[in-house]
This record gives C-alpha cells, sequence and structure tokens, in this order.
C-alpha cells in the first residue's frame, strides 16, 4: 500500500527525532511492503525564520494532502525570552490546530517494566499504571475571543468559550476509548467555579444514557491533579478542557520517568498529527543526544491510524526491545548512553529482523 506522510520537524531536537522515526517507517514499508512517501515542511521558529509565518499556507497545503502527519518539536528561546515578539513559534502550532480542525489530543501514558525504578513515584504506585488522557484542543481559553490588553497595558484578558457542539464531539471520542479499553471514564472540570464546566458537566450527563456500559465518574481539575499523583493506577480514560488536558497531560507524562518516551496523537477534520509529547528541548538541538523513542511510538499511532495494526505492534515491538536491552539515550541510562541516530538505527534493524 501507499501512503503520503506529511513531516514537520520543526525546532530544536525535532529534525533529529523525526528522522528517527522516519527511519522506523522505512523499516515497516520494507518488511510488509507499503511505500511511505515522506514530504517535508517547515513550522515553527523554522518557519519564521525561512518565511515569517509560523505555519506558512504551503506547509498548510502538504498537511492537507497527506494521509497523515509526523510532527517534532517547535520552540526557540530566541522567542522565549522576547515577550514582545510579534510572531512566535507556538502560534504555528495553534494555527496547525484550528486549520486541520484538530480537536482532540490523545495521549496515553504507561509505565515500561524495565524502566519503572525510572519513575519519580515509588514503584507500589506507578506499576502498572495504564491510561489515556483526551484533551480538546480547539476551544477554551486559548482560543476565546476577546482577548488582548487594554489601552493602558495594565489590564490583560483571556476568554474561556465553549460550544455544546464541540463538548459532544470530544466526549463522544472519550466514550469510544473508554469502550475499547476497561469501560470507565472520568470527566475532570471545575464545575464548582466556572461556567464553561458546567456546561460541559450538563453535556456529559445528558450523553451518559447513551453509554449505560461505561462507568462514569467526574473530578474536579484539582482533586484530578491531586489523584495522577497518589493513584495513578485507578484511571484508565480521563477527558476534560483544552487548558486543564494541557496541564495534567504534562503532569501525567512525568509518571514513566522520561519525557522520550510517550507519544501522542492530534485527531483532526482534515488530517491527525503525530508527534512526541515532549518538547524542543534547545539546549540539545545537534548534539544526537536526545531520546528518540517518544517520535518512534508516535509514528506507531500513525501507523495504527491508517488500519496498520500489525506494524504499529512491530515497531512498539523494536521499543520495548530497545528498552529491556538498555539500548538507550542518556536521559535513561548515563552509564551506557547511546546517541539518537544509534537508537534510531538500532530499533529500525529490530524492526527489519
Amino acid at each position: 500500500m501507499n501512503f503520503k506522510i506529511a513531516t514537520l520537524p520543526g525546532d530544536g531536537i525535532g529534525p533529529e527525532i523525526v528522522e528517527q522515526a522516519v527511519k522506523a517507517m522505512d523499516a515497516i514499508g520494507k518488511k510488509f511492503n507499503h511505500s511511505f512517501e515522506f514530504t517535508h515542511a517547515l513550522v515553527g521558529a523554522a518557519a519564521i525564520d525561512a518565511t515569517g509565518d509560523p505555519y506558512p499556507e504551503a506547509t498548510h497545503k502538504i498537511c492537507l494532502d497527506a494521509d497523515a502527519v509526523l510532527f517534532g518539536a517547535i520552540g526557540d528561546p530566541k522567542y522565549d525570552n522576547d515577550p514582545k515578539a510579534k510572531v512566535r513559534p507556538e502560534q504555528g502550532l495553534l494555527g496547525m490546530r484550528k486549520k486541520l480542525g484538530l480537536y482532540a489530543n490523545i495521549r496515553p501514558v504507561a509505565t515500561f517494566p524495565s524502566l519503572i525504578d525510572k519513575s519519580p513515584l515509588k514503584n507500589d504506585r506507578v506499576e502498572g499504571a495504564d491510561f489515556v488522557v483526551v484533551r480538546e484542543l480547539t476551544g477554551g481559553i486559548y482560543f476565546g475571543q476577546p482577548r488582548g490588553r487594554s489601552e493602558d497595558l495594565k489590564t490583560a484578558f483571556d476568554t474561556s468559550v465553549y460550544t455544546v457542539d464541540e463538548i459532544e464531539r470530544i466526549l463522544k471520542l472519550a466514550f469510544e476509548y473508554a469502550e475499547k479499553r476497561n469501560k470507565r471514564l472520568t470527566i475532570v472540570d471545575k464545575a464548582n467555579v466556572l461556567g464553561t464546566s458546567r456546561l460541559w458537566r450538563e453535556v456529559a450527563q445528558g450523553m451518559e444514557k447513551d453509554y449505560k456500559h461505561i462507568e462514569v465518574d467526574y473530578m474536579f481539575v484539582d482533586n484530578a491533579a491531586m489523584q495522577l499523583i497518589q493513584w495513578p493506577k485507578k484511571f484508565d480514560v480521563l477527558v476534560t478542557e483544552n487548558m486543564f488536558g494541557d496541564i495534567l497531560s504534562d503532569e501525567a507524562s512525568v509518571i514513566t520517568g522520561s519525557l522520550g518516551l510517550l507519544p501522542s496523537a492530534s485527531i483532526g477534520l482534515e488530517t491527525s498529527v503525530f508527534e512526541p509529547i515532549h518538547g524542543s528541548y534547545p539546549q540539545a538541538a545537534g548534539k544526537n543526544i536526545a531520546n528518540p523513542i517518544a517520535t518512534i511510538l508516535s509514528a506507531a499511532m500513525l501507523l495504527e491510524s491508517l488500519n496498520l495494526l500489525e506494524e504499529a505492534a512491530a515497531v512498539r515491538d523494536a521499543v520495548n526491545a530497545s528498552l529491556e536491552e538498555n539500548f538507550v539515550t542518556e536521559d535513561i541510562s548515563k552509564e551506557s548512553a547511546k546517541s539518537t541516530s544509534e537508537v534510531g538505527d538500532w530499533i529500525a534493524s529490530k524492526i527489519s529482523g
């Protein structure tokens, strides 16, 4: 089978880690007789430097033409350290989400047996933790209007907005994920304070009757943040609004012991984007030390979205083998650290057999 894949390496370590995921997909193509046509495009600071736009129209067209998008990371200190910058790399990410209709971010969080001691939590708390965070991506305070500053610049304001349709769409996806897993869904909000959260809860309660076989519970976001650390194994699928999901999914990611291990998918109306959950890590850019595993596992999620289930399993098996054999980068093992490209080559070779 033939597939078109848009690759958006982005900034910092993005190009290095995306390269390793492409190696894994090429190995899959050769093993399973598929053809992956990769088309590279600019995004983030790299796109600003080249075109002045963090998400150029040319990049958008490449994404629209693709069966899926493999994305690296965005962010650059020269913009992070300039609060007055009018064009920022992050605007490219928000623009991509909006234009591609990326309404849901899916972050699976699972511990790896061989790395259980790397978790900041005690073994008995984290061993066996396996859950999914479903985050709404195109609504809430990140996109609501009005927003900005007062004329005297002494007041800043943002607006959180949600519609029933937006809430129903993301909840439907979350219920479907719960059906595929352990049939438990936690809906996270702040309904004791926020009007948007009360609407979320109202819509969710109305939908429960259509999913009577799903065990549903509701949790305020501050309580959820505590319980993720205290009892991560109690969760199966969590769903929440944009800003809460941003915070909780980042919190959940450290449970595994390394940000370099966790993939994600952003489900879209036009196409879907697959990316590691970590940032651009500019301090490591060009040093060939960054962990590529989250990006390679994101490629596995991409393959799964194309209904290439056996192929996705082959990627995950190769990653698990690299972890079990301690063929890893310095964030996991300083004593026997391998380079980014060495890990990528090893995993690709393992896939090839």
